[in-house]
């Protein structure tokens, strides 16, 4: 146990690109699973079934989340993830550990320790590659916990045939270009941009290089600068200051998180340029849609939140029921593009679908 926590600490893997296998991708060798795909979703999109069958057992689960920051995405998914597990009567108990993004590997390290040592069915966990590959491929090649990867839908060719039980989530390289045609759109194909990445690690990559990549191969538009800042706020916004300084030639800001975009808008406030250089958000919670409301964030891509946790919860009940063929092994949600001037009414239709559970 202590050599588990010990890899996860100070764990210097580096994940290549092409050590994923994207949706499109998996699905093209694996028919079969997107069958199972859009079944799936048709149950997690429909109004809760009970179990079918009776609990032998009370199950255990562990979540270790990287939810201390503003975005909500992770307390949303804990709430939807709960309320359809009581809608199912699922008799659960649940422990969480929440935690700063990418910066207190130490505090995730011991709970997952924890997770083990007190046998627990299922755990929720998240893969920055770079911190926790090396943990979760040891854990698969063990019959407990189950394994349920969020905010990642793209397998690991270097787990092979031990897969996690599901990868849950919302496709970051979707959401990227989404974010990127809109830039385009707005833009043109002509002009300059900077990129603000989280930390170094699997979000980052998918979400901007990707993001790069796509505004290459589809416009002129020239990356002048990019910075990592940990999905903080404040290290987003002095990045933001520094790219002020830099470039007097800057038409927008991608970022690839809600902290840093709101870091880029206060710093963007400050040197008064808010409404001269735009700024996205990424994944469209609470803080983003209010900023949108207040016309400070461009546009976003929003997530259809809840659905990961009821998909997490679903995936749970089949396994009980002993269906767990019928579990696909990627659950990717929907997304909806919201800009900027967007009318109430149309906000609150978007709302009520995204925090069905959860609230708003």
């Amino acid at each position: 146990m202590k050599k588990i926590l010990l890899i996860i600490l100070y764990l210097s893997h580096s994940i290549l690109a092409n050590d994923y296998i994207l949706v499109d991708d998996y699905y093209k060798y694996n028919p079969e699973q997107k069958l199972n795909f859009e079944n799936f979703s048709t149950l997690v999109k429909s109004n809760a079934k009970k179990l079918s069958i009776k609990q032998e057992k009370i199950i255990k689960i562990y979540m270790v989340y990287p939810g201390e920051q503003i975005s909500d995405y992770w307390r949303r998914s804990k709430k939807s993830f709960e309320a359809r597990l009581k809608e199912l009567n699922i008799q659960y108990e649940l422990v969480d550990y929440f935690t700063k993004p990418s910066v207190e590997i130490s505090k995730q390290a011991q709970a997952l320790y924890k997770a083990l040592k007190e046998d627990t069915d299922y755990l929720i966990f998240t893969l920055d590659a770079t911190k926790h590959f090396k943990f979760i491929s040891t854990m698969l090649n063990r019959e407990r916990p189950k394994i349920i990867l969020q905010n990642i839908t793209t397998p690991l060719k270097a787990f092979e045939s031990k897969q996690p039980f599901l990868y849950d989530g919302f496709d970051h390289t979707i959401g990227s270009k989404i974010l990127a045609d809109e830039y385009i759109k707005q833009i043109g194909k002509n002009g300059n941009y900077a990129v603000l990445y989280g930390p170094k690690g699997y979000v980052s990559y998918m979400r901007g290089d990707s993001f790069i990549s796509y505004i290459d191969k589809y416009s002129n538009l020239k990356l002048l600068d990019s910075y990592y800042t940990d999905f903080d706020k404040e290290k987003a916004k002095l990045a933001t200051f520094d790219i002020l300084k830099n470039h007097k030639n800057i038409d927008f800001i991608y970022a690839c998180s809600t902290d840093i975009a709101l870091g880029v808008i206060e710093a963007l406030e400050e040197k008064s340029m808010l409404g001269k250089i735009k700024v996205n958000g990424w994944g469209g919670g609470s803080a983003e849609i209010q900023s949108i409301q207040e016309e400070k964030m461009d546009f976003t891509v929003m997530r259809m939140n809840d659905d990961n946790g009821i998909a997490m919860a679903e995936a749970i009940k089949l396994d009980i029921q002993n269906q767990k063929n019928k579990v696909p092994l990627i659950f990717s949600g929907e997304f909806e593009l919201i800009r900027k001037g967007v009318s109430n009414q149309s906000l609150n239709i978007l709302k009520e679908k995204a925090f069905r559970y959860s609230g708003f």
